[in-house]
């Protein structure tokens, strides 16, 4: 049964913490005297956290760990620089399989409201190719299951267990809204919505820390969405036309909208503009909501942030009401 993990969010300076976590990941440096020192994220279902370094005379502490360890950790919090930290008391590896990945492992909780509305939105597709073609992947039980596991991104927006799926959710009340505006054809909309994202479920690994795939770092997910998509158009009864499957191929290869952002082609219907809109909005404001509601990235009582590399800006967390 799963346990409620430690909310590292809520962590105060000065408090002594002793849980398990996973080994994030490990990076070490060197100093100008030649002397290493070692940091390491570490995380679980709540977030992530920073050890404070381990100096020279404490890297046999972590010595041997890597990303993706599972280690318990004796820390006390502790404050650099406006930034909450652990500092480790003691640290050992514990066997992975001991672990509690799901306690671990950032992820979004319960998926079946998003199910919910996605399957309520199949519904109403009208019976044709866009519908036919959804159905090859939705109707698939094992689409299902990794589909709801697979998060939106390695370390961005919806960088969760269930994080696809909840982005999929967002993406199609955004462009259902824009679609109705500009008249696009709803049912392509959502076909495109549906489909944009299916090649991170090869490109991404989420079996611990979340990780690139061979083919997800030689092709990208925008590639791989299409060949998973080409791959399967023949199991489509009656048969996708031509330039039915182009169709649907340029939703997904152009959902990033730029080729400087890896789409091998820029929209060039509505629809695709749509889609692109949408899902860039879904992934900017919930980067632009998670840094405002994460106190590491404020100063202790200061209403705007540091900079935030996500977004390449500051950000304002005072009230935006009279």
């Amino acid at each position: 049964m799963t346990t409620t993990p430690l909310d590292l969010r809520a962590l105060a300076v000065g408090e002594r913490v002793q849980d398990t976590f996973l080994v994030w990941e490990v990076e070490t440096k060197s100093q100008t005297d030649g002397s290493r020192y070692a940091i390491l994220q570490l995380s679980n279902a709540t977030g992530r956290l920073p050890t404070a370094p381990f100096w020279s005379s404490e890297m046999h502490k972590v010595d041997g760990l890597s990303r993706g360890d599972v280690v318990r950790v004796t820390a006390d919090v502790s404050e650099y620089r406006g930034t909450r930290q652990l500092r480790v008391v003691a640290i050992e590896a514990v066997p992975r399989a001991s672990a509690d990945l799901a306690r671990l492992v950032p992820s979004v909780g319960d998926v079946a409201p998003w199910w919910k509305k996605l399957d309520e939105w199949r519904a109403e597709m009208r019976e044709g190719p866009w519908r036919r073609t959804v159905a090859v992947f939705y109707d698939d039980p094992d689409f299902r299951r990794a589909y709801e596991r697979c998060p939106a991104s390695l370390g961005n927006h919806h960088a969760a267990l269930g994080g696809l799926l909840k982005h999929t959710v967002e993406v199609g009340a955004i462009a259902k809204t824009i679609a109705r505006t500009c008249g696009a054809d709803w049912d392509l909309v959502l076909a495109g919505v549906l489909l944009h994202d299916i090649g991170k479920l090869e490109a991404y690994r989420w079996d611990g820390v979340f990780e690139m795939t061979e083919p997800g770092s030689l092709l990208g997910h925008v590639s791989q969405g299409a060949l998973m998509l080409d791959a399967r158009l023949d199991e489509v009864e009656p048969a996708l036309t031509q330039r039915e499957s182009w169709l649907l191929q340029h939703l997904i290869l152009s959902h990033h909208g730029e080729l400087e952002f890896g789409s091998p082609v820029r929209p060039m219907i509505v629809e695709a503009e749509v889609l692109h809109a949408a899902d860039h909005a879904s992934a900017t404001t919930t980067n632009m909501a998670d840094a405002v509601r994460d106190a590491a990235n404020f100063e202790e009582g200061e209403p705007v942030s540091k900079r935030i590399w996500s977004l390449e800006r500051k950000v304002y967390r005072g009230p935006v009401t009279t």
